[in-house]
């Protein structure tokens, strides 16, 4: 199990950042770069909870504080996705099933501006003003922007590759033996869908459809 945590999380921050560095850095964007590592570290974070969460988050911003073009002092992006990591993963559910959308956006936007403003008041602390020149709230706005567009297509899949790396089916809701994929209270948002019930409700169906033609020729039969 651990060793599939490990394992998992690297494959995912490394090419979460190669893609962050590779592709959306290179978009020119105005205000602030998508932020695709924080995702995958907030995705990662709400499945294995505060301390996960906290481990890699730190590994994801060292790992970015090394790498080519960081032109910060290294570990202030760790710190950062550090304290993000864990806080995200104090959201995590405790059935491991997402009810609605609103909750993960809720984190996903606290991510992006907490991140900011811890990226910006660590960099005060040693001298680096450039987040002032460029202008604080147009980069809150932008990251809150961005990283809210981004989230839907990057929290729920990796959410759900965490979740089968354990091999730990979700937990039951309400004891009912019903299982249900971790990111269907996102996917299904808005919809009045229920993902991981629908198969349930298709065999009910299918069983009181057999029940019923059983119980048809069961009265032709007495007749």
């Amino acid at each position: 199990m651990r060793f599939n945590r490990i394992l998992l999380s690297t494959t995912l921050v490394v090419v979460a950042l190669v893609l962050q560095v590779c592709v959306l850095a290179r978009l020119q964007l105005p205000g602030a770069v998508p932020d695709l590592l924080l995702l995958t570290v907030l995705g990662l974070a709400l499945v294995y909870g505060h301390v996960g969460g906290a481990f890699i988050g730190f590994g994801a911003g060292l790992l970015a504080d090394l790498a080519p073009p960081a032109d910060h002092a290294a570990g202030r992006y760790a710190l950062v996705l550090c304290v993000i990591g864990y806080l995200a993963g104090l959201a995590k559910p405790e059935t491991g099933q997402l009810r609605s959308a609103f909750g993960p956006m809720v984190v996903v936007v606290g991510a992006a501006v907490g991140t900011t403003l811890l990226y910006a008041g660590v960099g005060a602390l040693v001298g680096d003003t450039a987040a002032r020149h460029v202008g604080l709230g147009s980069l809150l706005f932008t990251a809150a922007l961005y990283d809210l567009l981004l989230a839907p297509f990057v929290v729920p899949g990796v959410m759900a590759l965490a979740r089968r790396a354990e091999n730990d089916p979700l937990g039951d809701s309400g004891g009912s033996g019903k299982v249900s994929d971790v990111s269907s209270g996102w996917l299904s948002a808005g919809t009045g869908l229920r993902i991981g019930n629908q198969r349930g409700g298709l065999r009910m169906k299918s069983v009181k459809a057999r029940a019923a033609r059983a119980g048809r020729i069961k009265g032709v039969k007495r007749l």
